[in-house]
């Protein structure tokens, strides 16, 4: 990292014009925005228009722009600072703002060699930053920070932006025309922070101008679910097409729009029953068990206050309870996650706190915080949440498995918390959900088609109330072809995608005729659990007690302290969990993780890979077996050199030399954060350096234990 350059001064022949690349100038709020596509003519050859427009495109170009990616603002003479401290330190460039990402060029960047460009996203550089990944924006006045919103009377000196994935971009103006500050400024606040229009979204000028270039076969990367063949091909992959069937009563998006075009349902109900109230209160199916048990989702009817409506409500939820209870040979469990379970507003405000121990803005800050780590991580609740979670899904994984139970998930929409716990307790049970294709499959299947509102959540629109704008279909013209996003070849070279493979992944072995005869009665999942009897049918009584719970939770009246409260529960589910773990697992069939509270960590790789102070240049177990792997293929290499050429000693000396000197360039958190700048402070995990900096003498100092973790 270089030290910038002095400012330019009036009169040193060093204008800030010549050191742009092109004099380029973009209105932020231009009413007709102008499209450097290639496909418009912008002028007359060789007009101020033309070459503004020759220029335009070649800006893209450089920016690695997407099709149909508009221009919006600019300002050069930015200078990106060095975060690591406090000093006006960085690198001079030109700031960039289109409806697409938010994007820093700087004017003296070194070229990276080839192997280490492979690892570098081709859409999204180090640099940019996509526009809905701008979090919160702060300006520096007379070095104080305060919140960026709205219409500004006063230009900062200092944007920050504080980026969803945890990164954090300083840019100076100090230096930059007052013009394009007050620009580039507005801009960026207006394009990221605005209300929006669904139709605005960048993704359907993607899509447009990409219409022609679809000949990638979707289905070669995940199941996307939007065929009724789709569903038929994972009840049959699930053993479950013997009691589930898969129901295209909603084609067209006729009944519900918050339903999947298509989807699975109980053989016994009828097809009539799903539009009577718009899809609600209707058992949907989510996965079969090897057993036969079934994992299902229901969404709660809406609370009336009528006692008539009630009535109907009540007698259509006792028919539906009799199709998926019928003991002794279907038995099913409710479990409630709207009043039993987390609430949203408790994990959104979980997650606000511990996103903040992660948005670092310079190096002070970072061990300024430290000395308090561990006190701040446990007042966010952020890990007992995911502790919960991983506790919910094993609980229901102990009915399906041990007590040969269905299970019914109850939400008000069944799109929010039915989906995170739907997805966990398939990644435990099923192995081809811990595949890569079967992976995005699930994703697609509980998240994508089960109706989960990311522009809600995410608030992409950025609605005052959270709530979509309802265009309608018909305002975007004819059917636009989206691109699937599970093509990561759009994104990443081939050798970058191998990031993406387990290489110590083996395949299950097929068993021959023999050994499968013995063993066709017995699923492999069911070897490493204990061998507990089956529950007896239930007593004379309970079917009716089950169905008054059911629909009192379904109307709104809950009784959650009557479901799920009783020891037994915990008593099964702790000899379940202890019994699993107590073997040897199987790699192959079920896998349950550990929820006690030491063993739920932090994930370094994904909150951490930002800071330079946290990571461990050249070391970290994901950085190590990186090297593994590469030193075994290396020495199968140089063995079939040694049997062809006869290599002599010191030609393998260089190869392992020359292999040692490039694994130092990786970090612990390798492979994001490959090319990280790296603090040349100690990775210490409490306040052990800044100990050690004020040349303190640690003997001498009373009530303080000085952890140094793995280092």
């Amino acid at each position: 990292m270089r030290a910038a350059p002095r400012p330019p001064r009036p009169g040193d022949g060093r204008s800030p014009r010549r050191q742009c690349w092109w004099p380029l100038r973009a209105a932020a709020f231009a009413p007709a925005r102008r499209c450097f596509s290639g496909r418009r003519y912008a002028g007359e050859r060789g007009s101020r228009r033309w070459r503004r427009h020759q220029g335009a495109e070649a800006l893209l170009r450089v920016i690695r722009a997407p099709r149909g990616e508009q221009l919006l603002c600019e300002a050069s003479t930015v200078l990106k600072c060095v975060q690591e401290d406090s000093c006006q330190r960085g690198i001079y460039g030109r700031l960039v703002c289109t409806d697409f990402k938010i994007s820093f060029l700087g004017d003296d960047e070194s070229a990276l060699d080839n192997d280490e460009t492979q690892f570098k996203n081709k859409v999204v550089g180090e640099n940019d930053i996509t526009l809905h990944c701008v979090d919160q924006i702060y300006g520096v006045f007379d070095e104080k920070k305060k919140t960026l919103f709205g219409q500004l009377k006063k230009y900062p000196e200092t944007l920050i932006i504080h980026c969803k994935d945890l990164r954090v971009f300083h840019f100076c103006l100090r230096y930059t025309k007052e013009e394009e500050v007050k620009r580039i400024v507005s801009g960026i606040i207006h394009h990221t922070q605005a209300p929006k229009l669904l139709k605005r979204l960048f993704l359907f000028s993607y899509a447009t101008a990409a219409q022609n270039n679809t000949a990638t076969d979707r289905k070669n990367h995940a199941v996307m679910f939007d065929t009724l063949q789709d569903w038929c091909w994972e009840l049959e992959r699930t053993k479950g097409n013997m009691k589930y069937k898969a129901v295209s009563v909603n084609e067209g998006y006729k009944v519900c729009e918050r339903l999947p075009a298509y989807f699975v349902v109980p053989t016994p109900l009828p097809e009539e029953d799903v539009p009577r109230f718009q899809g609600h209160g209707i058992p949907i199916w989510c996965w079969s068990c090897h057993n036969g048990c079934a994992l299902l989702k229901m969404s709660a009817l809406p609370k009336e206050q009528d006692d008539g409506i009630l009535q109907i409500q009540k007698n259509f939820l006792d028919g539906i309870y009799k199709i998926i209870h019928r003991p002794p040979y279907e038995i099913v469990k409710t479990e409630d996650l709207s009043s039993n379970f987390l609430s949203l507003q408790e994990i959104q405000t979980a997650y606000s706190k511990f996103k903040q121990l992660f948005l670092i803005d310079n190096s002070t800050e970072f061990w300024d915080t430290d000395i308090k780590w561990f006190s701040l991580l446990e007042s966010s609740s952020w890990l007992d949440i995911i502790r919960r979670c991983l506790k919910k899904a094993i609980e229901i994984i102990e009915c399906l498995e041990a007590q040969n139970m269905n299970i019914l998930l109850l939400e008000e929409n069944a799109s929010d918390l039915c989906c995170l716990v739907s997805s966990l307790v398939q990644v435990m049970m099923d192995p081809h959900c811990r595949t890569r294709f079967g992976f995005q499959s699930l994703v697609q299947k509980e998240w994508i088609m089960g109706g989960h509102c990311f522009l809600d959540r995410c608030n992409h629109l950025r609605q005052s109330d959270k709530e979509e704008g309802r265009e309608s279909q018909d305002t975007q013209g004819k059917p636009l072809n989206l691109l699937t996003v599970w093509d990561w070849s759009v994104q990443f070279e081939p050798k970058a995608q191998t990031l993406l493979k387990n290489p110590l992944y083996v395949e299950k072995p097929k068993l021959d005729k023999g050994q499968r005869k013995g063993t066709h009665l017995k699923h492999q999942r069911q070897l490493s659990l204990p061998l507990t009897q089956s529950k007896s049918s239930p007593k004379r009584g309970f079917f009716r007690e089950e169905t008054d719970h059911l629909i009192k939770n379904l109307l709104g009246k809950r009784i959650s302290k009557l479901i799920n409260s009783s020891e037994e529960l915990q008593d099964n589910f702790r000899e379940f969990y202890d019994s699993w773990h107590s073997k040897p697992p199987s790699y192959h069939g079920l896998l349950l993780p550990h929820i006690e509270g030491p063993e739920v960590k932090v994930w370094a790789q994904r909150y951490l890979r930002w800071i330079p102070e946290a990571q461990i240049l050249g070391g970290g177990r994901v950085a190590t077996m990186s090297k593994l792997l590469e030193m075994l293929e290396e020495v199968q290499s140089l063995q079939e050199k040694i049997e062809e050429r006869h290599h002599s000693q010191e030609a393998l000396q260089a190869e392992a030399t020359s292999l040692l000197r490039n694994s130092a360039r990786l970090s612990s958190l390798f492979p994001f954060a490959l090319l990280q700048r790296h603090s040349s402070k100690p990775v210490l995990p409490t306040s052990g350096w800044k100990a050690l900096e004020d040349e303190e003498d640690l003997a001498k100092r009373e009530d303080e234990f000085v952890d140094l973790g793995d280092v």
